[in-house]
C-alpha cells in the first residue's frame, strides 16, 4: 500500500466563523477540522462511509481520548494541509495521529492523537472490530517511533515537513 494511503492529506481553508477575535482558528475548532479531514480521508482512501455504516449496522467509532498540541496559529482564510495517520489499532480501538501544516508543509501548526473505540450505538456498548476491519487496519497502520504524546511532540515540533 502506498504511503499516500497510509497518510492521506487534504487542503482546507480556515473560515471566519471558526476564528477568534484575533483571526486565529479558535482552539475548540481544531478538533472539528481534524475530524472533518479524517472523515473525508476514510471515505476517499478506504471507502469507509462511517455514516452509512452506522445507519446500516449500528456500529461506529466514538472519540475516547484526545491530546492536542497548538504549536503555531492558523489564520483566517489560510489554507492548511491536514494529514491523518492510523498509528495503532486493536480489537476494540484505534489511535489516529492528525497533523495540521501550512499549505507548503513547512510549518507544523498543530497535531493531535485521538483514540476511538468501536461502538454499537444500538446496544450502547463497545464492540470488537470485525475481521474485515482488522485486516484493513493491518494494511494501513503506520506506527510512529515515539510511544508518548510528549515525545512525539518534541520530534514533530523540531522538524519541517517531509
Amino acid at each position: 500500500m502506498s504511503d499516500q494511503n497510509r497518510t492521506p492529506s487534504s487542503l482546507m481553508t480556515i473560515r471566519f466563523q471558526d476564528c477568534d477575535p484575533f483571526n486565529h482558528l479558535n482552539n475548540g475548532r481544531y478538533v472539528d477540522y481534524f475530524l472533518n479531514a479524517r472523515e473525508d480521508h476514510l471515505l476517499e482512501h478506504y471507502q469507509l462511509d462511517i455514516y452509512r455504516i452506522a445507519r446500516e449496522t449500528g456500529l461506529s467509532w466514538v472519540v475516547s481520548t484526545s491530546q492536542m498540541a497548538y504549536l503555531r496559529p492558523a489564520f483566517l482564510m489560510e489554507k492548511v494541509l491536514i494529514e491523518t495517520q492510523l498509528i495503532s489499532a486493536g480489537r476494540k480501538h484505534v489511535l489516529v495521529e492528525m497533523r495540521m501544516w501550512d499549505e507548503l508543509k513547512e510549518t507544523l501548526k498543530s497535531f493531535c492523537w485521538m483514540g476511538f473505540v468501536h461502538f454499537n450505538i444500538r446496544t450502547n456498548k463497545v464492540e470488537e472490530h470485525s475481521a474485515e476491519y482488522l485486516s484493513l487496519f493491518e494494511k494501513v497502520v503506520s506506527p510512529v517511533e515515539e510511544h508518548t504524546f510528549d515525545a512525539r511532540m518534541k520530534v514533530l515540533s523540531s522538524r519541517r515537513g517531509d
